[in-house]
């Protein structure tokens, strides 16, 4: 599909912001900005708030992410930029507060079109506000679609009465088969409109944003990128006999060479793969099978397992904290330091507990049944620790840290939301954390 013919341009110049959704394939925002358009500026900005080295973190890394989620991003970045060269484009690599850059941009190269992919975050949902707001005030014509998750988590909502459903079985009822399932997602993009004239700079190496990335340590041997996605993509469905029998929670968290599960959580975390497309190619498979599982336990019921969690968080106020979250149990959680730092840098003197936690470090991520273990082990299990405080740790170290999923599972994880069926009680988490204090000592 030749979506570029200077014949039939406007003259006008549109400007597409990448956040997440870092691929051609699937790209609603993208093709919107390219059609109809003599020059397209693909954007992307450097944020301080995400990328400036923090000397006071506990481990390298900015305030809010650690190297390896650094590293998988701009391992994206470098991906995506390749992918634009090969159609005609190339990424504009900027830095500064996000608002602002765009705001400026959007003036200095006389934006007509501005076009961005839907974010539920409450961050980005406050820049993209500032941006909307300039931009609408200018006539500038905004295309914000959404194409991260399956679902418009503002339809479900709405279906269920203004409250998002707080199960999964009402959800999936809700929810239904997506709209744009019926016909195949887009992937034929094979040209692009120039980028106009405008000074930019390359995707920025780790040592270029302040990181001493030259120690030789064990790094995550998962590459970033929408090429490395689809060829894992590619890989996992190959065994349509293994997808058909995909069964969460079964699966080995030991297997490390080779991992029993997809590992394509960073690559739908980055938007790198489209969750709506790896959809589309479960239910080509499940078509072709005798039988499947379905969900909440199949591979398709993990997609919706993502929306769902999207869904209640987009939904509720406060959903990243304890106090002031309507769902979540008020439980008068420990505030340890110690015991903190012990499980944060396996030190607790389980081997199992530790093991996980030092693969967290290294790799940045870990099977799912390994996340349940520590998890629980931190709060309602036996440390007795504010979930909150795993849930940083978590968010700091996980290459597919997301907003929505780390804080939903670590709400489900500690029984403060969701399922309640908590134990033991204070006491017992008590007298455990003494217990495990004195074996690390």
């Amino acid at each position: 599909m030749r979506l570029f013919n200077p014949s039939m341009a406007s003259g006008s110049n549109s400007l597409i912001w990448f956040r997440k959704g870092l691929r051609i394939h699937d790209n609603p925002a993208l093709e919107h900005a390219a059609k109809g358009s003599y020059f397209l500026y693909p954007v992307f900005v450097i944020d301080p708030h995400y990328m400036e080295p923090d000397v006071t973190a506990f481990s390298q890394g900015s305030e809010r992410a650690g190297l390896n989620r650094i590293r998988f991003l701009l391992e994206s970045l470098v991906d995506l930029d390749l992918s634009l060269k090969r159609l005609g484009s190339r990424l504009v690599v900027l830095k500064g507060e996000p608002s602002q850059v765009l705001i400026r941009c959007l003036k200095e190269w006389s934006i007509s079109k501005l076009c961005f992919e839907y974010d539920t975050d409450p961050y980005y949902q406050a820049l993209d506000n500032q941006v909307k707001s300039y931009a609408t005030a200018a006539g500038i014509e905004i295309f914000s679609p959404v194409s991260h998750t399956l679902f418009n988590p503002a339809d479900i909502i709405q279906k269920n009465g203004g409250r998002p459903p707080l199960s999964y079985q009402s959800f999936v009822k809700l929810a239904g088969e997506p709209s744009w399932a019926a016909s195949p997602v887009s992937n034929a993009l094979s040209w692009l409109p120039p980028v106009g004239n405008c000074s930019t700079t390359e995707v920025p190496s780790m040592e270029e944003l302040g990181y001493d990335d030259s120690a030789k340590v064990e790094r995550s041997p998962f590459k970033g990128g929408e090429s490395e996605a689809l060829r894992r993509l590619r890989e996992s469905l190959s065994n349509k006999e293994w997808v058909a029998n995909f069964e969460k929670p079964k699966g080995d968290p030991s297997a490390f060479l080779s991992p029993a599960t997809t590992v394509l959580s960073p690559y739908l975390k980055f938007g790198c793969l489209s969750s709506r497309y790896f959809y589309q190619c479960i239910q080509d498979i499940q078509r072709t099978v005798k039988k499947h599982t379905s969900p909440p336990v199949s591979l398709l019921g993990q997609l919706l397992w993502r929306d769902f969690f999207y869904t209640v968080a987009f939904g509720t106020p406060n959903f990243e904290q304890m106090k002031d979250n309507r769902i979540c149990k008020q439980i008068p959680w420990k505030y340890d330091d110690e015991l903190l730092a012990a499980w944060r840098d396996g030190r607790t003197g389980f081997p199992w507990i530790d093991a996980i936690m030092v693969q967290l470090h290294k790799w940045g991520w870990m099977h799912h049944l390994a996340r349940h273990c520590v998890a629980c082990f931190l709060t309602r299990g036996d440390l007795f620790v504010h979930w909150e405080k795993g849930r940083d740790v978590f968010e700091r170290l996980l290459i597919d840290s997301d907003w929505a999923i780390n804080n939903g599972n670590w709400l489900w994880l500690s029984c403060s939301s969701f399922f309640y069926q908590w134990s033991p009680t204070i006491l017992q988490a008590k007298n455990a954390s003494r217990y495990y204090m004195k074996r690390m000592s």
